[in-house]
């Protein structure tokens, strides 16, 4: 089993899925992310022997929160979330975005996917701390989707506000999120350029390797 990476002081990425397909990251003692439910075990492996405060959802989908109820049932940490995914986290109800919209059939199906949810804790504002990085509200992908910044050395887990890597497709390469599961395109674009205006020197992922070059994604930002 690979093991944890660290990519900046206090920062490792928990490879969940082969390639980087899907991540979880560690900053201190938070965890951030927690990939499907067919991650668990191997997550729960990869923080065996770590000290664990708290675990921390970017947003409330199924690839993100699957193993979220195992780890907090394992490790007896507190769950955090935006505020507009609260009720997504706590009750896998990831339909909950898009009521009355067509697209609200994909999500009853990807709540029989996702794993169960679990009592959110602690909900998430722009400005509010988690260790040492600064929470950033980055609503579009869903409406409490949240970032993390560091601005001591210019780290941000985005989440899926963008991803370096096609979940699906595995195909590599800096894109939005797809449209289909996207509840604002538009509103996701505007996050993505919010990150780019602060300048990062390295971007972590939901899916795809870190990006060590944040000149490159405030380039690829820029042209959107």
């Amino acid at each position: 089993m690979p093991s944890p990476v660290e990519l900046a002081p206090n920062v490792w990425q928990l490879r969940l899925l082969p390639r980087s397909g899907v991540n979880a990251y560690l900053v201190g003692d938070v965890l951030v992310d927690a990939g499907p439910p067919s991650a668990r075990r191997r997550l729960l492996a990869l923080l065996e022997g770590r000290p664990l405060r708290a675990h921390v959802l970017t947003h409330a989908h199924p690839d993100h929160q699957g193993a979220t109820a195992a780890v907090c049932r394992a490790r007896g940490v507190p769950l955090w979330t935006g505020a507009r995914d609260r009720v997504a986290a706590e009750h896998a109800a990831f339909a909950s975005a898009w009521e009355g919209r067509r697209r609200h059939a994909l999500f009853r199906l990807a709540e029989r996917l996702g794993g169960p949810g679990w009592p959110v804790a602690r909900t998430l504002r722009e400005g509010d701390r988690v260790g040492d990085f600064e929470v950033l509200e980055t609503p579009g992908h869903t409406p409490g989707h949240v970032s993390l910044w560091r601005a001591t050395d210019g780290v941000v887990i985005l989440g899926d506000v963008a991803s370096h890597r096609n979940p699906l497709s595995f195909g590599a390469g800096l894109r939005e999120p797809a449209w289909l599961i996207t509840r604002d395109p538009l509103e996701n674009r505007r996050s993505i350029q919010k990150v780019a205006a602060l300048h990062p020197r390295v971007v972590c992922f939901g899916h795809g390797p870190p990006l060590a070059d944040g000149a490159r994604f405030v380039r690829w930002a820029d042209a959107l």
